[in-house]
């Protein structure tokens, strides 16, 4: 199968190229944290510091050493949450939002979106290293509750912050809908609260989030959950009709809901009729509610995103959607590869605009929890098929 050896190429490229290059290059030991991006050239540079990055990478090492790759993931990942709770944790129990390359804080503000990946790493961090679950459980068990009491709105789902602010985004909610599928199969877990809270999300997106004519998922909303007045509520993005269709694959799955998995294939369709230049033949960032082209840029992380709803789709079907799926996953994986192509292998580029030539940049750690994502789902999924 052409999808296979497309997998076991991207899997040596994960293991021998980028893992070894981002926990040398992209982490300063022992204590310095993982870095913003790494030049094209292979060096890493002094950009202020995201605080999503660190329990980003945390995830990506500590899954590469659950999935036995022998590089030193144990350093990586204790130490990027070592330095992302040295840094960004504030006394609220709330992570800040920016540092500076040599981890003052900057900027001390809330935002949903980091506490999300906090909780992922946590998670992660617990099956990673056993000794650590009775604390990983805690510390997600109070995260959670901190959310709760600061920002919970009264519908569904959370404010932006305290006071509310708008809009409302369906995208922090999907990064917490990741963590409580993680956090919920992880022993020593609150395992009923982390149901309850995926099972909310996803209703609130199926009820919500998704347009009940057409299908697509919005990004803005309004204080009550409709969509945001103006231009502002039409924005649809084919990276996340891909991401929210593999998450919902999962939790439909999981709970035997029929009716979520037939709007992750909605949402699927959405992205690729759609959202997929005919040229450049790569996923684009946003559409309008008509669907027609919004932006037209197109970066890196929708091309994993496609793939990982694409190989999952094939895994979940059989016969001809099995086989339409997995070359869909095959066009997505060319799309992918075209990033990937640079001369220091490991590293990507990250934006590719409608002239179709890259923007010449550093490569930015945060893409890297899509593609090893994306790479390991491939794998398991392809791994269901053939067996």
């Amino acid at each position: 199968m052409a999808v296979s050896a497309l997998s076991a190429t991207l899997d040596h490229w994960l293991t021998e190229q980028a893992l070894p290059l981002w926990r040398d290059t992209g982490f300063y030991d022992p204590d310095g944290g993982f870095v913003e991006t790494i030049d094209l050239s292979g060096r890493p540079t002094r950009d202020n510091l995201r605080a999503r990055v660190q329990p980003r990478q945390t995830y990506c090492f500590a899954e590469a050493g659950l999935r036995g790759w022998a590089g030193d993931w144990q350093g990586a990942s204790a130490g990027g949450l070592a330095f992302f709770d040295r840094v960004f944790l504030q006394p609220s129990g709330f992570y800040g939002a920016l540092a500076d390359a040599d981890g003052t804080l900057l900027d001390p503000s809330f935002d949903i979106y980091n506490q999300a990946f906090a909780l992922l790493a946590f998670a992660y961090l617990a099956r990673a290293f056993p000794e650590r679950r009775t604390e990983m459980a805690a510390r997600s068990t109070a995260l959670k509750a901190r959310l709760d009491d600061w920002c919970k709105h009264p519908v569904a789902g959370f404010e932006e912050d305290n006071p509310p602010r708008l809009p409302l985004c369906s995208n922090p909610h999907m990064h917490l809908f990741e963590a409580c599928l993680a956090s919920e199969e992880v022993e020593g877990f609150d395992q009923v609260g982390w149901t309850n809270l995926a099972d909310e999300i996803a209703s609130l997106c199926m009820d919500r989030f998704i347009d009940p004519q057409s299908g697509a998922l919005r990004e803005f909303f309004d204080h009550d959950w409709t969509p945001m007045p103006g231009d502002l509520g039409r924005v649809v993005e084919p990276g996340h009709q891909f991401e929210w269709a593999w998450l919902l694959l999962r939790w439909g799955e999981r709970r035997g809901d029929a009716g979520a998995i037939v709007k992750a294939r909605r949402l699927f369709e959405i992205g690729e009729a759609h959202g997929i230049c005919a040229t450049r033949k790569v996923a684009i960032m946003q559409l309008n509610d008509d669907f027609s082209v919004r932006d037209p840029l197109a970066r890196l992380w929708p091309q994993t995103e496609w793939l990982k709803a694409a190989i999952r789709l094939a895994a979940l079907s059989e016969g001809a959607a099995r086989a339409r799926y997995l070359g869909s996953a095959e066009r997505a994986i060319a799309a992918l590869t075209l990033f990937l192509d640079v001369p220091v292998k490991g590293l990507w580029r990250d934006k590719l605009p409608e002239s179709g030539v890259f923007i010449e940049e550093a490569a930015p750690a945060s893409t890297f929890y899509h593609i090893l994502c994306a790479i390991y789902e491939l794998k398991d999924c392809l791994a269901r098929i053939e067996t």
